[in-house]
């Protein structure tokens, strides 16, 4: 997911993909425990989409207290 995308969404939508992204990112971390996973990068790109989200629920939540 790219930041322009990101950034068109709203507060709750961004809220329930963060909720979504780490639970998705729990489900393959124990995959990968049990059997390797074709493709280990997706735990990093896991990891980075739910940095994104989180940096945008920041940047929103500091625009709100000004």
């Amino acid at each position: 997911m790219k930041t322009s995308e990101i950034k068109e969404l709203t507060t709750k939508e961004i809220q329930e993909r963060l909720n979504a992204e780490k639970d998705s990112l729990v489900r393959l971390k124990l995959n990968h425990v049990v059997s390797p996973l074709d493709n280990p990068m997706k735990i990093r790109y896991a990891r980075k989409n739910i940095a994104r989200l989180m940096t945008e629920m920041c940047q929103r939540s500091k625009n709100d207290q000004k």
